[in-house]
Parts: C-alpha cells; structure tokens; sequence
C-alpha cells in the first residue's frame, strides 16, 4: 500500500481526489489535510507507485482538481480558501511548478475540462 501522503505531514489526512495522466506515466491525488497534491510515478510493468513530490496547493482543504485535455496543466479547486489554482505540469518527470494564476470562487469543488 502507498499513502497518498507520502511526505506525512500531518495526523490526519484525507485525499479527495485521484487522477491518471493520458500518458499512464503519472498518478496525482489531492490531500486534504496537508492541502498538497501527491505526485507518483507508475511502473508500467508492476503498476508499482512511487513517489515523485508533494506540493502545496497554495489553499485549504483541495477537494477536486483537473488535468487539462493536453495534460500540460492541473487545476485545483481549494475549497475552503475559496479559490482555484493552476499548475504547470512536467510531461517527462510529471513535477508540478505553479503557474501563479489564481481565481478567486465561492467553495470551489469540482474542476471539469
């Protein structure tokens, strides 16, 4: 088994959210708790995970998030802060760097493209 929060960071932690890239290369899931985004790499033989980073949502409580359809971005709605948050995703390690764009919305919780 693997935790979806592999860096520990908190007691209590609940993932709300898992998703695969196009590519089946990477596996994302979102914390809540730790209010991170998990980043794992997938073994094509074994299915194996294994982590690759953990990073900040930049809000609180990351209820649902999005690939977008070319896989170049990720999305997340923070629910409790209120806002959504992108990130730039790396096609070769499957590493997020924020974009630093930032939509301010009322308990957002689902992301759709």
């Amino acid at each position: 088994m693997t935790p979806a929060s592999p860096g520990g960071t908190v007691e209590k932690n609940h993932p709300a959210d898992v998703h695969v890239a196009a590519s089946g290369r990477f596996l994302y899931a979102s914390n809540r708790g730790d209010d991170t985004i998990a980043v794992f790499a997938i073994d094509a033989a074994t299915g194996r995970l294994t982590p690759v980073e953990q990073v900040s949502t930049d809000g609180k409580s990351p209820r649902a998030f999005a690939l977008d359809p070319t896989d170049a971005f990720l999305v997340v709605a923070n629910q409790r802060s209120d806002s959504l948050v992108s990130f730039r995703v790396d096609a070769s390690s499957g590493r997020l760097t924020p974009t630093g764009s930032r939509l301010e919305l009322a308990s957002p919780v689902c992301v759709r493209f």
